[in-house]
């Protein structure tokens, strides 16, 4: 008789959430959801109003002993949903009889590492990963010789939990280094997008707003999308074609409440790329908690110094029926029933709007070879035929409007000239 094979049983999370002012709700919401995105089930929630942290344990011996006893005969992970010291993630695992305590950053460093698909973004989570582990490395003792599955030890950590600190030092230096050569390949790319003068544009937002959904719909492509926080770690670019005037639309990782430090640092690098685009869309959830979503976004381009003008795109507004409330010039959009993506593409172009010449060109058909020439800097949009020209009504980017003033009117070419100048 065939042996079955053991079938892996779901890692349950038991939340301890502290409670320092009224916003706990979302936190504990987005946690839960953290969760579910690692492939884990929410076993509960215990609460504590803190009003003085414990320096050992942040939460008091009253409420430990209170877990410890709704948890006794339970296999659960604990996970305190903020950041710990490594002697308090100890001293919390002790007090409820050595059951496996993890923190808010070791849970999204998890879905970090379960979701990294390229080899730049799995080099990325590792680097965060170790430099997280690494001030940990000390005083969590027999803790981190324990081998087993589950969250906070998938990716580097299931490799490295026994490594001394000086293997780990020359390992995080190794991977800088290769990011940086990663890099360098990267700026070359963008350097070569610059000189061919693709207008760049960037989904940017809180994670799970429906980016990768967005790109789907605007560019018919194919791109990874699911109803799970941080699904999409590594950005990717599609040509977007707007009355067939060309831009590179780049979908980019979400953010997210107090992002870890070690994540915007490990993937600063990849978030620079997208963030030095010409126009940002800021997606945000019209159903959710958008304020939040659009207040976190606001503030984590400020520290990575993106300056791009911005458009704020409200996603999955399919249920929404009084817009009142909502920030000014907001556009109202559902990626997923492919609803307000032209008026989307109309604020796109009126962004773009003074970078473009929009006229007609008078082309006799006795100069038709020089216009072919010039015509790879320009958009056509439209064809008239006449007995012995044609006029044909195109887009122009205005560093390219001095190329063709041979076809354009005398104050259009005028106003080239005096553009050159300048």
């Amino acid at each position: 008789m065939q042996e079955t094979g053991k079938i892996e049983q779901q890692e349950r999370i038991y939340i301890i959430q502290p409670i320092f002012d009224d916003t706990y709700p979302v936190w504990e919401k987005e946690t839960i959801s953290l969760i579910e995105s690692a492939g884990a089930s929410h076993a509960g929630t215990i609460r504590q109003k803190i009003r003085e942290v414990n320096p050992a344990t942040v939460i008091g011996p009253g409420k430990l002993a209170e877990l410890s006893a709704r948890l006794e005969g339970l296999d659960v992970t604990v996970l305190y949903n903020g950041d710990l010291s490594p002697t308090q993630t100890l001293n919390i695992s002790q007090a409820l009889g050595d059951k496996k305590v993890i923190d808010r950053t070791t849970l999204i460093l998890d879905i970090f590492a379960k979701n990294a698909k390229t080899n730049e973004g799995k080099l990325q989570v590792e680097l965060a990963m170790l430099q997280y582990m690494y001030p940990r490395l000390k005083g969590k003792g027999a803790a981190l010789s324990r081998l087993g599955g589950g969250i906070g030890t998938r990716g580097p950590g299931e490799t490295k939990l026994e490594t001394d600190r000086r293997r780990i030092r020359q390992r995080i230096a190794y991977l800088k280094t290769r990011l940086a050569s990663l890099k360098n390949t990267r700026d070359l790319i963008d350097k070569r997008r610059s000189k061919e003068n693709i207008t760049r544009i960037s989904l940017i937002g809180y994670t799970n707003t429906g980016k990768s959904t967005l790109l789907n719909a605007l560019t018919e492509a194919d791109v990874y999308a699911e109803n799970k926080l941080f699904a999409t770690l590594d950005p990717t670019s599609r040509y977007l074609f707007i009355d067939k005037t060309p831009f590179l639309l780049t979908d980019t990782v979400g953010f997210l409440q107090n992002l870890p430090h070690n994540l915007i640092s490990a993937f600063h690098s990849t978030l620079e790329s997208a963030l030095q685009c010409d126009l940002a869309l800021i997606v945000c959830d019209a159903a959710g908690d958008y304020e939040m979503q659009l207040q976190t976004t606001r503030q984590t381009l400020q520290e990575l110094g993106c300056t791009a003008p911005c458009l704020i795109v409200m996603n999955k507004s399919e249920t929404i029926e009084n817009f009142d409330g909502y920030p000014p010039k907001s556009i109202f959009i559902s990626a997923k029933q492919k609803t307000g993506l032209e008026q989307l593409k109309g604020e796109i172009l009126r962004s773009f709007r003074e970078n473009y010449l929009e006229t007609t060109l008078h082309i006799p058909y006795s100069r038709m070879h020089e216009y072919s020439g010039v015509k790879r800097y320009l958009t056509e949009c439209a064809y008239s035929y006449f007995d012995d020209h044609a006029d044909i009504s195109v887009r122009i980017p205005r560093i390219y409007q001095k190329k063709l003033t041979p076809f354009l009117g005398q104050e259009e070419g005028q106003t080239a000239e005096k553009d050159e100048q300048e």
